[in-house]
């Protein structure tokens, strides 16, 4: 987790992103290091609590830009992976392995 050890660390007047994970960074330590002036800016769209609160702690900042994590859910991406699975229910009824398998 980056919390406020990991955020010290950083150069003042950095950019912090997740894009990754909700939890991955302690929002209170975030709230923390913008309100120092350590960071000069942040952009998060994932989160501890999902959905994102209005009363969220982040809202007010100006330098603070808060999006949904729905990249995934674009007509693109949603035809690419229903694609993909209509693929591999037809290569598993061949006895054929599956493509993308992680377990």
């Amino acid at each position: 987790m980056i919390g406020a050890a990991e955020l010290a660390q950083m150069k003042r007047g950095a950019y912090l992103v997740n894009t990754a994970r909700g939890g991955l960074i302690d929002e209170a330590a975030l709230v923390a290091a913008l309100c120092d002036g350590k960071l000069a800016g942040v952009a998060l769209d994932v989160f501890e609590q999902e959905p994102v609160p209005a009363t969220h702690p982040l809202m007010p900042f100006r330098n603070v830009v808060l999006t949904p994590h729905i990249s995934a859910g674009t007509r693109d991406a949603l035809i690419t992976k229903m694609t993909a699975l209509f693929a591999n229910i037809e290569r598993f009824y061949r006895g054929e392995a599956l493509n993308n398998r992680v377990f």
